[in-house]
């Protein structure tokens, strides 16, 4: 149980990290008028796991903040994974 525990935090550690990354990187591509991070792409990495990373970047980046689909979305998309994730963690028990 705890070793799946630790494997289940890793993962969900890992994805928001880059989730955040790649947040992060579509706004400096933004302000620089770079080739940007698809919508779909973040959107995915929100959805597999990385909506809290998402959403710290939204906030400290100040990016897709005004997109309904991201401004909507990555809070749904957590509030889904919390109650994902406390079904994995009982499960795990």
């Amino acid at each position: 149980m705890q070793e799946n525990f630790w494997i289940l935090v890793a993962y969900f550690a890992a994805v928001n990290v880059i989730t955040f990354g790649l947040f992060a990187y579509d706004k400096y591509c933004a302000k620089k008028n770079k080739w940007r991070v698809r919508e779909s792409t973040l959107l995915i990495w929100a959805a597999i796991g990385g909506s809290l990373g998402a959403g710290a970047a939204m906030e400290i980046c100040h990016h897709k903040t005004l997109h309904l689909k991201f401004k909507f979305g990555v809070p749904i998309l957590f509030f889904l994974q919390i109650i994902l994730i406390g079904l994995l963690i009982l499960d795990l028990e």
